[in-house]
């Protein structure tokens, strides 16, 4: 049975243990030791990284009641090996799965909800809670959660005998029975838990919550997503720079860009509604400008929006015995086009208007819209000389 030496101390980086097994895998080898620092993957967190001697420590699982360590190089059975853990890596998971279960105990505290779902991946964890839970009442529960922290509480873990855990009320997903590992945080929450964590609430250093979303299965509740400790300062650090570069790019202080933001959106918007207004009379004159005809119209146009070119395409029509044709676009980039008719039904047409034309697309025996690729000059060739 291999020494979990994880469980005494959480914070142990180098270790010295002895290889009771190494096998053959399809990429690697799967190695256990007498004694190990190495966490396999449980209660949501990942399996540690490391290394043992000089063999790359891939992942850790448990398999049939072993730790089983994966590496990339065989080691010498009955040889003793210098091991230490990624505790880079390490440390980011213990923050991010202590300021979990803070979070976690408060809503639980608070409202009553189950966590039943937690994932902590390479960018986010994320907790699933089998309740609604509103943006505003988490912006209160993560303040709290970051008072904690201030606090420097202590973050304890036991396996409590039988008739101790038979009167203790903690949170689990699972119903367990014996050999219950117990993590409590003074005052805030009492979990079951395999995983390690650190010894104080100090140590997480911060708790952000980064976004909020229902469920979509299961039922009602919330997923939130978050990050601890350096992982979430990292990612305020992120944020932090992008929102300088915006306050530079809008000459606004940087608690302000908000507003910028918002003030260039109203812009944008008028300036929207000004364009569309002047890209209507514009279509509105051009249509005037065309002479009636009994053959087909056709007309190239980059200016004008989308409306625009259908008010222009229904305008044309009145002139035309054949059909309207408006292209808006490019050789080099293709064209978008709507062709319109009152006495040919474009709907049959359609598949020989764009085989002329290399085009893709269709509609309604009034209208067909779509995109094409023939040049300029092929698209006026099939218009001027074809009669449907």
């Amino acid at each position: 049975m291999t020494e979990r030496l994880y469980y005494a101390d959480s914070k142990m980086k180098l270790f010295k243990a002895r290889v009771t097994s190494c096998e053959k895998i399809n990429d690697g080898w799967a190695v256990t030791l007498d004694r190990t620092a190495f966490f396999p993957e449980g209660g949501g967190q990942a399996g540690d990284s490391g290394y043992i001697g000089d063999a790359f420590v891939r992942d850790t699982q448990e398999k049939a009641g072993k730790v089983v360590h994966y590496v990339n190089q065989a080691l010498d059975v009955g040889a003793e090996y210098d091991c230490a853990i990624d505790w880079e890596l390490r440390l980011r998971r213990m923050q991010n799965h202590s300021g979990e279960h803070i979070l976690s105990g408060l809503v639980h505290k608070k409202y009553g909800y189950n966590n039943i779902g937690f994932h902590m991946g390479k960018d986010a964890v994320t907790i699933d809670f089998d309740g609604e839970i509103s943006w505003e009442e988490l912006m209160r529960v993560e303040h709290e959660a970051n008072r904690i922290v201030a606090e420097n509480r202590r973050i304890i873990t036991s396996f409590p005998p039988e008739e101790e855990l038979n009167t203790l009320e903690y949170r689990s997903k699972l119903e367990l029975t014996e050999n219950v590992r117990i993590v409590e945080i003074e005052g805030v929450d009492i979990c079951a838990c395999c995983a390690p964590h650190v010894a104080s609430t100090a140590e997480i250093g911060i708790i952000k919550i980064l976004d909020s979303e229902r469920r979509r299965r299961g039922g009602e509740g919330v997923r939130i997503t978050m990050l601890c400790g350096l992982d979430a300062y990292e990612n305020a650090a992120v944020i932090q720079n992008n929102n300088t570069e915006i306050s530079m790019l809008l000459s606004a202080r940087r608690n302000e860009t908000a507003a910028a933001v918002r003030r260039l959106a109203e812009e944008r918007d008028r300036l929207k509604a000004r364009t569309a207004e002047l890209s209507r009379s514009l279509a509105l004159c051009r249509a005037e400008a065309i002479s009636p005809t009994e053959g087909n119209i056709c007309i190239f146009d980059s200016t004008l929006d989308e409306p625009a070119l259908r008010l222009l395409v229904n305008e044309a029509v009145k002139k035309c015995g054949g059909v309207a044709a408006v292209f808006s676009g490019s050789d080099d980039a293709g064209f978008r086009y709507i062709i319109g008719s009152r006495s040919v039904d474009l709907r049959k047409a359609a598949k020989e208007i764009n085989g002329a034309i290399s085009g893709r697309g269709g509609g309604s025996p009034e209208m067909i819209q779509g995109n094409c690729t023939a040049c300029t000059a092929t698209i006026q060739n099939f218009l001027s000389n074809f009669s449907f």
